[in-house]
C-alpha cells in the first residue's frame, strides 16, 4: 500500500521581512510549530518596499532546504497571500513611533487590520485560524474580525501566550523549580500595561501529581504582576530593539496548541472574541482568557474564582477594551 499523501498546510506570515516575521518562519519550516510530520507551504506578506529584504528572506529559506516547505510564495499581493490559507500569522503591522500615544497607533493599525480583514474574508478558507500579532493585538483582532464576517469569531484569536511564558518563568524563577513543572499559569485582559496576569490556580507537577502554590501577596503585587505587564518596555529599554524571538516563540506555542491541543494538565492563555457570557466579561471585545484547546477548538477554563484584587484589575483591563473598541468603530455599520 503507498504511503498516503499529506496535504500542505497553508501558512501566511505577514510583516514575513520584519523581525518577528524572520524569527518564526525559520521555526515553521523546521517543524517546530505544527509538527516533524506536516509539510507547509509558505505565504509571505509584506508591503511593497519591503520586497528586497523579503527576497532575501526567501534566499535564506530555500538555502536551508527544508523537507517540510513545500512552496514558497512572497507576495505584496493581498488575493496572492490569503487565498486558500489554513492559518494566519498577521504579525506585520505599524510599530509606535516617539512621542505616539496608544489611540493613535490604533487608529494607524486600523485600516491594516480593516483590509487584511477584508482579504480573510474573499479568499481565505472558511476554516481559517488567524493569529493577530501585531499591537494593539485584541483590538486589532477584532478590527479583522468584524470587516470579515463570513467566517466564524472562533477563527480569531490575539496573542498573549508570550504573557503566559514571562509570567510563568517568574513564578518557576520563584519557586526554585523547572519551568517545565509549572502549570495553570493564567493571563486576563488586554495585552497591555493593563493585562492580568494570575498565580493563583498554579501547581507544581510533580511526577503527574499537582501540587497546590502559594506566592507571597506582596511579591504578587509588586513584583510579578508589574514584571509582566512591563516586560516588553523592559527589553525595549535594554535592547533598544523589541521582543521579537521570544514573541515568536509565543506564536508557536500558541498555534500548537491550537491546533494539535494542549499539554494534559496545562492552559494556554489566548485572546478570543467575547460571547457576553463567560465569566460575565461583556460581548463583542477581545479578551485574554486561559483556555483548554482540544481538536482545534479553544475554550476557555470554566468554574475560576477571583479574589478582589484581580476582579478589580479585570475591570480595569475591561474599560480599556471597550475604550479602545469605541475609538476604533465609529464607522462601523
Amino acid at each position: 500500500m503507498e504511503d498516503e499523501i499529506i496535504k500542505p498546510t497553508v501558512v501566511l506570515v505577514t510583516g514575513a521581512a520584519g523581525n518577528i516575521g524572520y524569527h518564526v518562519i525559520f521555526a515553521i519550516a523546521r517543524g517546530s510549530m505544527l509538527g516533524k510530520e506536516c509539510p507547509i507551504e509558505l505565504r509571505l506578506l509584506e508591503i511593497t518596499p519591503c520586497m528586497g529584504a523579503l527576497g532575501g528572506v526567501v534566499m535564506e529559506i530555500e538555502d536551508c532546504a527544508f523537507p517540510l516547505v513545500t512552496k514558497i510564495v512572497a507576495t505584496d499581493d493581498y488575493e496572492t497571500a490569503f487565498t486558500g490559507i489554513d492559518i494566519a500569522l498577521l504579525i506585520g503591522s505599524r510599530p509606535r513611533g516617539p512621542g505616539m500615544e496608544r489611540k493613535d497607533l490604533l487608529l494607524a493599525n486600523a485600516k491594516i487590520f480593516e483590509g487584511q480583514g477584508a482579504a480573510l474574508n474573499k479568499f481565505a478558507k472558511k476554516s481559517v485560524k488567524v493569529v493577530v500579532v501585531g499591537n494593539p493585538a485584541n483590538t486589532n483582532c477584532l478590527i479583522a474580525s468584524h470587516f470579515a464576517p463570513s467566517l466564524p469569531k472562533t477563527s480569531f484569536s490575539c496573542l498573549t501566550r508570550l504573557d503566559q511564558n514571562r509570567a510563568k518563568f517568574q513564578l518557576a524563577n520563584k519557586l526554585d523549580r523547572a519551568v517545565s513543572t509549572v502549570k495553570k499559569v493564567a493571563v486576563w485582559g488586554n495585552h497591555s500595561s493593563t493585562q492580568v496576569p494570575d498565580c493563583n490556580q498554579t501547581v507544581v507537577d510533580e511526577n503527574g501529581k499537582e501540587i497546590p502554590t502559594r506566592f507571597d501577596i506582596q511579591w504578587v503585587e509588586d513584583e510579578f504582576i508589574p514584571t509582566v505587564q512591563k516586560r516588553g518596555a523592559a527589553i525595549i529599554a535594554a535592547r533598544k530593539l523589541s521582543s521579537a524571538a521570544s514573541a515568536a516563540h509565543a506564536i508557536l506555542h500558541h498555534v500548537r496548541d491550537w491546533v494539535l491541543g494542549t499539554p494534559e494538565g496545562d492552559w494556554s492563555s489566548m485572546g478570543l472574541i467575547t460571547d457576553g457570557k463567560t465569566y460575565n466579561i461583556p460581548e463583542g471585545i477581545v479578551f485574554s482568557f486561559p483556555c483548554v484547546c482540544k481538536d482545534g477548538v479553544a475554550t476557555p477554563v470554566s468554574g475560576i474564582k477571583f479574589n478582589k484584587r484581580i476582579a478589580t484589575r479585570i475591570v480595569e483591563t475591561i474599560t480599556e477594551l471597550q475604550n479602545e473598541k469605541a475609538l476604533v468603530s465609529g464607522n462601523w455599520t
